[in-house]
């Protein structure tokens, strides 16, 4: 089989991994592999290369994608999908490795649907696809943000200060619960859950009471009672987002205009995204991309592999992309319980 790969959306660490995999294992079965380059835009464009073994040799431990990667949305033009299917036909493709989240998984279902044989793989740091308890990238994000969190606490400790600390998280608040109970943050605020800044300020008069530095972290997403998200303007990208962009100022410029406390707010932003990836997404990835090849040669399209316990196993694209995984009211109470 000639077999297409593409990565599309934000970069994510582990995704070099997936593609080693893929190609090391196929090319010992005797499959031949091509690369479009820039997730979408390479089949619309008729942009690829071939990929050898050579090419995938060291990258498992490189950050973002030697394919490079966009936000390029099929979808929004009217004959989208037929040019994509052409790309692949133009390419000599047998089938195609889509690795993405929501808004590339979502256009690989719409290609399936069509017709095309396609098997996905699930990225996002976010960790917000449905079908799979996590995915690759989400534990290297969460490392960093606890890590900046941890040097953080250094010098607010030592100013008296509190600290804001705003990290990604659109409409899922993963990343902010798990590196907030990492680190003991005073309050975590998500998507998920509007807040109350009278509550959030009474945890920081709370731990600084108690003799510490506060540390409060917040998703890019989050949003107080009765308010909405705030973001860069109105322009949106091509799958209809807006650039979000503020929600950690707000939230530190409340808490100092109330409790008169100094107050520092610091947005980690695209750091999570880069560098090397964690052993267990290196680990997670790699299965990922074995898997996602074995789905391809078994013909089981329209699938997306993923992880359920220590298992990897294969959930329909429809199933996947269906509706996000958000923090439940549960999981968030386990946090709550150190709140302050």
């Amino acid at each position: 089989m000639r077999i297409g790969i593409l990565t599309g959306g934000g970069d994510c660490p582990g995704l070099n991994a997936v593609i080693r995999a893929a190609v090391v294992k196929g090319q010992r079965a005797g499959h031949e592999f091509v690369g479009f380059n820039d997730g979408w835009r390479g089949p619309l464009e008729n942009c690829f290369r071939e990929l050898t073994p050579r090419d995938v040799d060291g990258i498992l431990v490189e950050g973002g994608t030697i394919l490079g990667t966009s936000r390029t949305n099929p979808l929004s033009q009217d004959d989208g999908i037929e040019r994509a299917q052409a790309g692949l036909r133009d390419a000599g493709c047998d089938a195609l490795i889509a690795i993405g989240g929501e808004d590339t998984l979502g256009v690989a279902t719409s290609l399936y649907q069509a017709g095309t044989p396609v098997v996905g793989v699930p990225k996002t740091i976010d960790n917000d696809l449905s079908g799979t308890d996590f995915t690759f990238g989400f534990d290297t994000a969460v490392h960093i943000a606890t890590d900046a969190i941890d040097r953080l606490r250094t010098t607010a400790q030592s100013h008296h200060r509190a600290m804001v600390v705003e990290v990604m998280g659109r409409h899922a608040g993963w990343i902010a619960l798990h590196s907030g109970m990492a680190s003991g943050a005073a309050e975590v605020l998500i998507p998920e859950r509007p807040y109350d800044i009278d509550a959030v300020c009474a945890h920081v008069e709370q731990r600084f009471a108690a003799g510490h530095a506060p540390i409060v972290v917040v998703s890019e997403g989050a949003v107080a009672a009765g308010g909405d998200v705030t973001s860069i303007g109105q322009k949106t990208d091509a799958f209809g987002h807006v650039q979000l962009g503020g929600a950690g100022e707000l939230v530190a410029g409340q808490i100092q205009e109330r409790s008169g406390r100094q107050t520092r707010m610091v947005v980690l932003g695209h750091l999570q995204r880069g560098g090397t990836p964690t052993a267990f997404d290196r680990w997670l990835a790699t299965r990922f991309g074995l898997h996602a090849l074995d789905a391809v040669t078994g013909a089981d399209f329209g699938t997306m592999v993923a992880l359920r316990g220590t298992d990897i196993v294969r959930v329909s694209l429809a199933q996947a992309t269906g509706e996000l995984k958000l923090v439940d009211a549960e999981q968030f109470a386990e946090a709550q319980a150190l709140f302050g």
